[in-house]
């Protein structure tokens, strides 16, 4: 697999990720500190999860400054535009379903170039996915969307599983790979949320009696 390919997979994603985070600190009315702090930590987090489980250190982000550099910039560009982008577009839901499948792909790609079994694989594609929105949601004092929304983690999973399921039985490359599980997670992703497909949610007893 070309190691060029990843790592723009890798900064593209990394962006993504800071651009839902820099919103959400805008959203929180965080001062310019907080809105930084929010697209570096947000842009770097699922990287950095996933880079620590799989034995990958140190992690990328403390390797190669242009992870930072790309955060802050993407943070710097979002606190200046935010008076006429912010607010107009579900932003951080399609940035989301972006970055989604894009750290999907990349997680399941380098879990599968160390060796990693199968499973660890899939569950290297959701922890780089999820990590960073978690990191966000926690740092706004609110559930993390990966435990409420629509199909967000099992987008992820879905689309780690078809990765590791055309790797072992198709002749696609690895550069192919990553561009397909990137287009079906996000795709995946868009589409759950646009139709409300959710996973079902247990009922408590007496729930029935006060609705």
């Amino acid at each position: 697999m070309d190691s060029s390919i990843i790592l723009f997979f890798d900064l593209f994603g990394t962006m993504i990720f800071a651009i839902t985070g820099a919103v959400k600190g805008i959203r929180n009315r965080l001062d310019l500190l907080g809105v930084l702090f929010f697209a570096i930590t947000v842009g770097c987090g699922g990287g950095m999860i996933r880079d620590a489980l799989i034995g990958s250190t140190p992690v990328a982000a403390f390797n190669d400054y242009r992870y930072f550099l790309i955060c802050v910039i993407t943070g710097l560009l979002c606190f200046i535009l935010s008076p006429v982008a912010i607010g107009r577009w579900a932003i951080i839901v399609y940035c989301d379903a972006i970055g989604l499948g894009v750290f999907t792909a990349l997680g399941v790609a380098k879990a599968a170039e160390l060796g990693v079994s199968v499973v660890g694989q899939i569950m290297s594609g959701m922890f780089t996915a999820v990590g960073g929105g978690i990191l966000r949601d926690v740092f706004s004092k609110e559930v993390p969307m990966v435990f409420t929304s629509d199909f967000y983690a099992t987008a992820s999973i879905f689309g780690a599983l078809m990765y590791v399921i055309l790797n072992n039985f198709t002749p696609l490359g690895g550069n192919a790979l990553l561009f397909i599980t990137a287009v079906f997670t996000s795709g995946l992703r868009i589409v759950a949320y646009r139709y409300h497909f959710k996973l079902p949610v247990a009922r408590m007893h007496g729930e029935e009696k006060r609705r």
